[in-house]
């Protein structure tokens, strides 16, 4: 389930659900979309919930970023798991978006 989340400045953080898929992609694009729509907006994905992701959610992922940047706004993703960030790799998503994998936390004792 996606979640959109504002600051009380120009940040909109989008929450992933679990999968972007052939499934779900209309329906988390048309989720989405009203927020592409504003002008100077710093848009945050953040996938800590997504663990699949097909070539659909790469091309709403690669729309969303084209549709903030032309409006003067910044957009990145965080939080990806090491298996999204690889998927996000191959495809070379990270050479043109900034991409901040998930912190891993451990507890020492």
């Amino acid at each position: 389930m996606t979640k959109i989340l504002r600051d009380k400045g120009k940040t909109v953080v989008i929450k992933t659900g679990k999968r972007i898929d052939t499934m779900n992609a209309g329906e988390f694009e048309k989720e989405i979309e009203p927020v592409l729509e504003e002008a100077d907006l710093d848009l945050v994905m953040d996938c800590d919930q997504l663990t699949y992701m097909a070539s659909s959610g790469l091309r709403i992922i690669q729309k969303s970023m084209r549709a903030v940047m032309m409006k003067k706004g910044t957009f990145k993703i965080i939080n990806v798991s090491p298996e999204i960030y690889k998927v996000l790799s191959m495809t070379g998503f990270t050479k043109f978006m900034p991409v901040e994998q998930k912190k891993i936390v451990s507890h020492v004792e």
